[in-house]
């Protein structure tokens, strides 16, 4: 794909975010990405651990990263979706209700603002897995 084409699906993703997002605060969501470093990853070299690495998560089909192997229900709840902060949201508050029967163990955050932070936090991870600038 494209540079430029990655550049404009990412501003269009990051220009159509909910409020709850945009009010994020991604230094507050490095923090409470801790909670998710024991299975995924993000920045400079990030690999798969248990769970995909993060990394220009926004606009990619769920179940779709190459070299995961992603649950059958993952695969198939990410047939006509790409994630975005509407589809993100709903899996971090409760992967299993979002995703029946994925992989994924992790319970869920419950706190709104701790869900807009993490989502801050991830949308800074741009191509590289390097932050992009404020």
């Amino acid at each position: 794909m494209p540079r430029q084409l990655i550049a404009i699906t990412m501003l269009a993703v990051l220009a159509s975010t909910p409020a709850v997002a945009q009010d994020g605060d991604a230094e507050d969501g490095a923090k409470v990405f801790r909670r998710c470093q024991a299975c995924h990853a993000v920045g400079e070299d990030a690999q798969n651990k248990v769970g995909p690495q993060l990394n220009d998560l926004f606009g990619r089909q769920p179940g779709s990263l190459e070299g995961f192997n992603y649950s059958d229900a993952m695969v198939e709840f990410g047939q006509d979706k790409v994630w975005d902060v509407e589809h993100l949201t709903a899996f971090l508050r409760n992967p299993r209700e979002t995703v029946p029967g994925t992989k994924m163990a992790f319970p869920g955050l419950r706190k709104d603002e701790e869900i807009a932070d993490v989502i801050a936090f991830l949308a800074e991870q741009e191509e590289g897995g390097t932050e992009t600038e404020q």
